[in-house]
């Protein structure tokens, strides 16, 4: 009985060291990362310059789409109104002016209330070509989307309803690019295009024919396909019918 007693003395003991070690051990792990949070947030550098210069060929939803913004932020920032025309040498800022909210003067007016999302029009998806294989892709410059494999010159129709913003070769790493606004939260892109069907300003229906896929990086046809929301990268999967 008391050697009974004695082995269980020892094995809760044994238990309770390793408890004691579990725990140190994590809250080493936790004061490490924190560490490296710390460290990274030291050496990491501007995701973006302060300032752009418009060139020739540029739109305002072709350089928001390149740095990451938000292009009604974009607007807003450099109060552009509401046709978003800007011009050659115009130079855009891509961060919000520092000290408005401290020299904005109060308005005796009541503030507009923001917009919510049940008054932004759903978008009925579809996939941008018909058959081949999707994988999700992270790209070097912060986009994420689909390289969709395929035959060159396959039709790349339009994933829903809305209006070209964007056609042109001027975003590196996309190629021949289409950029279509379907509301004021979504955008898609369809990249590495062979040719282009239509034109900025035109309004498209889910399904119209935008252009033909072409070729990749690597030489194979394919389409690079991404859909953003408020300006950021999201997965396609998550919103494009399963098939």
């Amino acid at each position: 009985m008391a050697h009974g007693e004695a082995r269980s003395r020892e094995l809760r003991s044994a238990v309770a060291r390793d408890d004691v070690s579990t725990r140190v051990l994590a809250l080493y792990r936790t004061v490490l990362f924190a560490a490296a949070l710390i460290l990274a947030a030291c050496s990491s550098t501007p995701e973006r310059p302060a300032t752009y210069t418009v060139k020739r060929g540029d739109t305002l939803y072709a350089i928001a789409w390149r740095h990451r913004i938000d292009y009604r932020d974009l607007a807003r920032w450099n109060g552009v109104g509401r046709s978003h025309l800007i011009h050659p040498g115009q130079v855009l800022r891509l961060y919000p002016p520092s000290g408005r909210s401290a020299q904005a003067v109060p308005s005796t007016s009541p503030p507009k209330p923001a917009p919510t999302r049940r008054n932004i029009p759903a978008v009925h998806w579809q996939w941008p070509v018909a058959g081949g294989r999707a994988a999700s892709t992270t790209r070097p410059n912060g986009g994420r989307g689909l390289t969709i494999s395929g035959a060159m010159g396959a039709d790349v129709r339009a994933a829903g309803d809305g209006r070209v913003v964007y056609t042109g070769a001027g975003l590196l790493g996309y190629g021949q690019l289409v950029i279509i606004k379907h509301n004021d939260v979504y955008l898609s892109a369809y990249g590495h295009t062979q040719s282009v069907a239509v034109q900025e300003g035109q309004n498209v229906t889910a399904g119209q024919r935008i252009g033909a896929m072409g070729a990749g990086p690597q030489g194979g046809p394919m389409l690079y396909f991404e859909i953003r929301v408020d300006g950021a990268p999201v997965d396609p999967l998550m919103l494009l019918p399963q098939r």
